[in-house]
């Protein structure tokens, strides 16, 4: 069976389970599943251990691996499962020399190979020849986090913060561009902390202007999820760039004053607004989602209707709402806790309102001519993350399609002829 990666949670770890099928491969591994984990909620724990169970139940010979922000946060409850073989940190996940002692049957003292996390100072720049199965390839520009949002575990799984340096990014994303891929998206943790690390200390706009500037012949570049409040002038200039898609997720988390403030984040309500009206000003298409926590300890109604309201006041069209999460060890855990059923309603509210957004978008595009990059089964992505289907399309293609229709998942279209 070679070598299977079974990824969760973001798109730092999608990127990451590329590489480590590469060095585990590299190492001689076979026979073998590597389970990376997501750590930012307790459902994304237990999915974790449903499926290190499942993958023993299906393949009882296979060496089972587990890794990834789980397996760093909570490395001894993943040893002790029968099921796993080994656990590795996320400080040497990346490493070919980790998956050695598989491939020889070398005895371990613990099958738990966790190091501190945060002592490490530097994230390498991985060159990987693209994403298996898909279209857009995601490049890892940023790891860790320096913040200490008191709900969040994520920084004691990643470590502090590091940048991946701009030559190596811009020459990552050349290799791609040449292996055929029309759209490279920027991950990382916390990536608009980019680059203070470095010499001369750039920014994730210096970076992405470097990126446009250096690699004329990449169509698309999407940048995930920002912190708003980190946002620098050279990101801003960037935006008015056609090649810099019209979408930006937001870490938003509320939209009410108090909770951002128990919750220790670096922004207010009015803050985010003013970002979204500033770069709307440079990109008047530009469309925004976020990820807002629903039940946050304290949350009374009157202030989750404010995150309600919210969406609605900065157009937010994709929303990434869940509820709170009790994570062992941070602050929030100890602070008043809302009702687990609340919470869940409140994540449904916002969902709610999210889809009333998104769908108004939608109705917005009808008639109009999008840029369309195929993805597969003839489903593709509009510049503004619109998914459409374009029945016969190839995967792979970077289309004109005339929007026809919508349904409750996005659009639908019609290729254009090609030119002749």
């Amino acid at each position: 069976m070679g070598v299977e990666t079974l990824t969760f949670g973001c798109r730092l770890n999608a990127y990451e389970g590329e590489v480590m099928k590469a060095e585990a491969e590299k190492a001689g591994l076979d026979n073998a599943i590597i389970i990376n984990t997501c750590a930012v909620t307790a459902e994304a724990v237990r999915q974790a251990r449903q499926a290190v169970r499942k993958a023993r139940r299906d393949h009882p010979a296979a060496r089972i691996i587990v890794t990834g922000c789980a397996a760093q946060t909570e490395a001894r409850s993943f040893g002790d499962m029968a099921e796993v073989d080994l656990v590795i940190g996320n400080a040497d996940k990346l490493k070919a020399e980790s998956y050695r002692p598989m491939v020889f049957g070398t005895p371990l003292n613990d099958k738990v190979q966790v190091n501190d996390i945060m002592s490490v100072r530097e994230t390498a720049g991985h060159l990987i020849e693209g994403m298996d199965g898909r279209t857009r390839a995601f490049v890892q520009v940023q790891n860790g986090c320096d913040h200490r949002c008191t709900f969040c575990i994520i920084p004691f799984g990643r470590g502090p913060s590091r940048s991946v340096p701009m030559g190596l990014v811009v020459e990552q994303i050349k290799k791609l561009v040449g292996n055929g891929y029309a759209e490279v998206v920027l991950t990382g943790v916390d990536i608009t902390s980019y680059g203070p690390d470095l010499p001369g200390s750039p920014t994730l706009g210096k970076l992405t202007q470097s990126i446009l500037r250096h690699v004329p012949d990449l169509p698309r570049l999407r940048i995930s999820s920002i912190d708003s409040i980190e946002a620098d002038p050279a990101l801003y200039e960037a935006v008015g760039e056609p090649r810099l898609m019209p979408h930006l997720h937001l870490s938003l988390q509320s939209g009410d004053d108090l909770i951002l403030k128990r919750m220790k984040r670096r922004h207010l309500r009015d803050d985010a607004l003013g970002v979204v009206d500033k770069l709307r000003s440079r990109r008047p298409d530009m469309v925004f989602g976020a990820d807002i926590i629903a039940g946050f300890p304290t949350e009374t109604d009157a202030m989750f209707e404010n995150s309600r309201r919210f969406i609605a006041e900065a157009g937010l069209t994709y929303i990434h709402a869940f509820p709170y999460s009790p994570r062992p060890g941070t602050p929030a855990a100890r602070m008043p806790q809302v009702g687990k059923a609340i919470a869940r309603r409140r994540a449904a509210l916002l969902r709610q309102a999210g889809d009333s957004q998104f769908a108004a978008l939608c109705r917005s595009r009808l008639g109009r001519l999008e840029n369309v990059l195929v993805e597969r089964n003839g489903l593709g992505r509009t510049e503004q993350f619109i998914p459409v289907r374009v029945p016969g399309a190839q995967a792979g293609a970077l289309l004109g399609v005339s929007i026809t229709g919508m349904d409750a998942d996005g659009l639908t279209g019609e290729a254009l002829p090609a030119a002749a």
